[in-house]
C-alpha cells in the first residue's frame, strides 16, 4: 500500500511539472506506441477569463495533436443544445471528424455533450449510453477499427454527486461486459479525485486501475485534481499519461487536456480479452 501511494505522489508531482508520467512495466523505448488518445473537458468554450471563444478551443485541440479526442460540454446544455464548435474547421484545420450520433437537436453536436473526434479509422458501432444518477449524463460507447487493430472507445462526463458516480462506474462495466471482447478506454471528465477504496471509481477494478493513469488535469492554472482520465483494458494498454499543459490550454478552460499514448498491438498480442481480465483477478 505504501509503494503503491508513493508511486502515485509521484506521478501527481511529475504531471504538475508538465512531465510525463510512465506507467510501471513500460518500455520507455515504445512509450509513443502506434496511437495517441485525448480527453478534453473544454467548459462549453468559455475560458478561464470568462470568454466565449471556439476558435481558441480549435486552437488547444489542434495543439494536442491526437488521433483520437473525446470531448465533453461540446453542446449548450439547455435550450436548441447546439453544438458549439465548428466542425468544418476541426475537419479541415486539425483532420478530425465527430464520430455520427443521433444528437439532442438539429444543431447539436453531442450526447449529454459528449463528442469523440477521430483523424482516420473505420467506426463499426456506435451505442448512446444513459447513464443513471440526479444529472442527465451519457456516455458513448464506439468500436473503431483501425490500422493498429480493433479498439472500444467509452467517452463519458460523470456527475458532480458521488453516489451517482459510483452507479455511472458500474453501468459502464455492466455496458462493455455485455459486449463482444476488444481492447477497451474508458476516457473523459470522470468528476473524481478520490483514490482506493474511497474512490465511486473503485467498482470499475480489476477491469480498470482507475489510480495507475491518474495525473491532475483541474483547475486549469493549477491542476492539482485529477477529473479527467484515461483507463486501459488490458492494463498494458495505456503506455504514459499526461496533461497537455501550455499557456493556450490552461486559460482556454477550467480544465487540462489529457493525452494518453497506447500500444494497440502490444495489447492484443500480449493482453487479456476484458473477461479473462476480471476472471483471472475476482
Amino acid at each position: 500500500m505504501a509503494s503503491s501511494h508513493t508511486s502515485l505522489s509521484k506521478g501527481i508531482l511529475a504531471a504538475i511539472r508538465g512531465k510525463r508520467v510512465s506507467l510501471a512495466g513500460r518500455d520507455p523505448a515504445g512509450e509513443r506506441g502506434d496511437t495517441v488518445i485525448a480527453s478534453y473537458n473544454i467548459h462549453k468554450c468559455v475560458g478561464t477569463d470568462n470568454r466565449f471563444d471556439p476558435g481558441r478551443t480549435t486552437d488547444v485541440i489542434s495543439e494536442i495533436g491526437a488521433d483520437i479526442i473525446a470531448l465533453q460540454e461540446a453542446d449548450q446544455r439547455f435550450g436548441e443544445r447546439a453544438g458549439l464548435l465548428d466542425l468544418e474547421r476541426l475537419r479541415r484545420d486539425c483532420h478530425l471528424i465527430a464520430v455520427p450520433i443521433a444528437a439532442f437537436s438539429a444543431k447539436g453536436h453531442g450526447w449529454h455533450g459528449n463528442v469523440l473526434l477521430l483523424r482516420e479509422g473505420a467506426v463499426a458501432k456506435v451505442h448512446q449510453l444513459k447513464l443513471p444518477g440526479v444529472e442527465p449524463r451519457g456516455a458513448l460507447v464506439v468500436d473503431l477499427d483501425l490500422k493498429a487493430g480493433p479498439l472500444r472507445i467509452v467517452a463519458a462526463h460523470f456527475g458532480l454527486l458521488r453516489h451517482s458516480r459510483a452507479r455511472q462506474a458500474e453501468a459502464i462495466i455492466a455496458a462493455i461486459s455485455e459486449a463482444e471482447e476488444r481492447p477497451t478506454l474508458l476516457i473523459g471528465d470522470l468528476n473524481e479525485w478520490r483514490m482506493g477504496r474511497r474512490s465511486a471509481l473503485s467498482s470499475l477494478s480489476p477491469i480498470f486501475d482507475h489510480a495507475a493513469t491518474a495525473v491532475p488535469s483541474f483547475p486549469s492554472r493549477f491542476p492539482l485534481l485529477a477529473l479527467d482520465r484515461v483507463m486501459g483494458s488490458p492494463h498494458n494498454l495505456v503506455t504514459a499519461v499526461e496533461v497537455h499543459n501550455t499557456p493556450l490550454s490552461r486559460v482556454a478552460s477550467d480544465h487540462l487536456p489529457i493525452k494518453a499514448y497506447i500500444d494497440l498491438k502490444a495489447a492484443l498480442g500480449e493482453g487479456k480479452p476484458v473477461e479473462a481480465v476480471s476472471a483471472a483477478q475476482s
